[in-house]
């Protein structure tokens, strides 16, 4: 859940300090025999209100730096007074998450469900947190170890997702990031929770302790990429992440690419194909026999002129349809709702929600 006034994600801790902070009240000093009034002889007497002074200057530097206290979370803004009529999803589960607005729930948005590959969104959010990655920086390398390039023919036909991989390969830190997040390979999220946690028993729980962190109490994580079933999550919480993931900056730029070359696997394209429309600039797409047709996209619009922009961030999960089918289902009734809720914060708009059939 996010803090709907802060646009923080609930959950975070607060660390900004009070604005009034009490100042010790003075204490007149007492000599040994016990008489009032009587000040110590020698320096002892200036030191005492300069260790005073200096707390009360060390506290207005951290009040000032911080800024005010952040206030409590607030409820879910289910129909918000200055957003329209929303045509949500008529199938699946569908939220939003709206910059000033908050968290807008669709149909089923907090209803737990698999997710498919759209959970490798939290694996790319935690290796960037534990191993961050200014503009242009490859990153450390990453050595593909002998049991994991052996188990690529079989993973290959159980039709998993996958990128070729070879035993002692060497690829960059945004590589497998793009790997990850791009073709959405299954093998490269395996490969990077090694990486990070040292075994992916380790990297789950890293995952589960981010959600908590996050407020993503309808969220459970149980592996890195979303394959096992049992991973399952709401549309409101996947917002709130996707929401969380547009704010790390490398990750959004990783997002929004169309295309990268990882080494083995050459070119690889982004199956986020409505990249570039109508503002999409992420975030990712996952579909699977158990999870349906899903997509976590993003999208900055100005909404008011004078360019004011808001970002955008929906979940759309649970789409049908055939394997062939669902993920084209799932992008295009994310598009729907992307260009729903942009119109939905236009002023004048209608204010009554609708469900789109």
């Amino acid at each position: 859940m996010r803090d709907m006034r802060t646009g923080s994600p609930a959950g975070t801790p607060d660390t900004t300090v009070p604005l009034r902070a009490r100042r010790p009240a003075a204490v007149r000093p007492r000599c040994r025999s016990g008489s009032p009034g009587r000040r110590p002889a020698g320096p002892v007497g200036l030191i005492v209100p300069a260790v005073l002074a200096g707390i009360v200057l060390v506290a207005v530097t951290v009040m000032w730096r911080s800024g005010p206290p952040a206030p409590p979370p607030g409820p879910l803004a289910q129909s918000p007074a200055s957003l329209g009529a929303v045509s949500w999803p008529e199938a699946g589960v569908s939220a939003a998450d709206i910059t000033g607005l908050g968290v807008v729930a669709g149909p089923g948005a907090h209803q737990p469900v698999p997710i498919a590959s759209v959970a490798k969104v939290m694996t790319a959010y935690i290796v960037l947190r534990d191993h961050p990655l200014s503009p242009g920086q490859p990153g450390p390398v990453i050595v593909v170890q002998a049991a994991e390039a052996a188990a690529y023919p079989a993973e290959l036909r159980n039709g998993n997702s996958l990128v070729p991989v070879t035993a002692g390969e060497q690829i960059s830190e945004r590589q497998a990031l793009e790997a990850l997040l791009l073709p959405s390979a299954n093998n490269m999220a395996w490969i990077l929770a090694r990486w990070d946690a040292g075994s992916q028993a380790r990297f789950v729980a890293r995952m589960n302790a981010t959600a908590r962190a996050l407020g993503m109490t309808a969220t459970r994580y149980t592996d890195p990429s979303g394959l096992a079933a049992s991973t399952v999550s709401s549309a409101a919480d996947q917002v709130v992440l996707g929401t969380a993931a547009m704010h790390q900056p490398t990750l959004a730029a990783i997002a929004a690419m169309r295309s990268a070359v990882i080494p083995v696997a050459g070119l690889v394209r982004n199956l986020n194909t409505l990249l570039g429309q109508d503002g999409i600039a992420g975030l990712k797409t996952g579909s699977d026999s158990a999870a349906g047709g899903c997509a976590l996209l993003a999208s900055w619009r100005d909404v008011r002129g004078g360019g004011n922009r808001v970002l955008i961030v929906a979940a759309v999960l649970g789409q049908p349809g055939t394997d062939e089918t669902i993920l084209p289902n799932a992008l295009e009734a994310g598009r729907h709702l992307m260009l729903s809720l942009g119109q939905a914060l236009q002023p004048g708009s209608p204010r009554r929600p609708r469900h789109n059939r």
